[in-house]
């Protein structure tokens, strides 16, 4: 699972890869993107070159009748995403990067869960895969998406066996490219094994969408209390 996120810094090296502006329109520092808030995402639009679009986290089907479906499609796993209906059609025409610099992950046994933070050793951006989708009922539509999942990496399967997909820049042009076939770009939803991943123990603070400052990120304080700060998803 995929549950926060972070992107404090302009995504850069994504951005120029993509022949776009390296600074984005609004862009404000995030350290801990939540469901139902804002990704930034980069995929194609109707004339095939690359855009970049904050969307909502949480992707809404378009023939759902109700929009809170949205909040259990922050994820979608990757071994079942073109039998799944909330996926398929988004899977085939709606593929994007979901741009970020870092996700949480929680790990530990029972009710005691601590907070991780993976980011690549050189701090840059990368690219999440994602789906995205336009829902709307009574003139009003909402943009959504939602992160798409796979087994943990060798590192990240002693904490979680999930991750989000991560990919190197080759793979993220292949995944968004419309000419990519269903199997091609499921060939591709694969854990990341590349040693620039790593990960260290965070503040609960994390735990609440309310917090959103660099200590978020920063490594927790051993002996620091902060037991009483459970987890809130949204």
């Amino acid at each position: 699972m995929c549950g926060r996120s972070s992107l404090h810094d302009a995504p850069t090296n994504v951005l120029e890869r993509f022949r776009l502006p390296p600074i984005l329109p609004g862009f404000k520092p995030r350290y801990n993107i939540a469901p139902t808030q804002d990704q930034w995402t980069l995929g194609l639009d109707r004339q095939y070159a690359p855009e970049v679009k904050a969307r909502r986290w949480g992707l809404i089907p378009s023939w759902a009748s109700d929009p809170a479906i949205g909040n259990r499609m922050i994820n979608a796993r990757s071994d079942s995403l073109a039998e799944k209906p909330a996926f398929r059609e988004a899977l085939e025409r709606r593929r994007c990067l979901i741009l970020a610099d870092g996700y949480y992950e929680w790990t530990g046994k029972g009710k005691v869960k601590v907070p991780l933070y993976f980011h690549m050793k050189d701090n840059r951006a990368f690219a999440m895969a994602g789906l995205w989708e336009r829902w709307e009922r009574g003139g009003v539509g909402v943009e959504t998406c939602t992160v798409v999942t796979t087994d943990a990496s060798s590192m990240a399967s002693a904490y979680h066996p999930r991750m989000p997909v991560l990919f190197d820049l080759d793979s993220a042009e292949r995944w968004i490219d419309r000419s990519t076939s269903i199997g091609a770009a499921v060939s591709l939803l694969r854990p990341y094994e590349s040693a620039d991943l790593e990960c260290y123990e965070v503040s609960k603070l994390v735990n609440s969408p309310a917090n959103d400052s660099p200590d978020c990120i920063a490594p927790a304080v051993p002996g620091e209390d902060d037991s009483s700060l459970t987890l809130d998803l949204f």
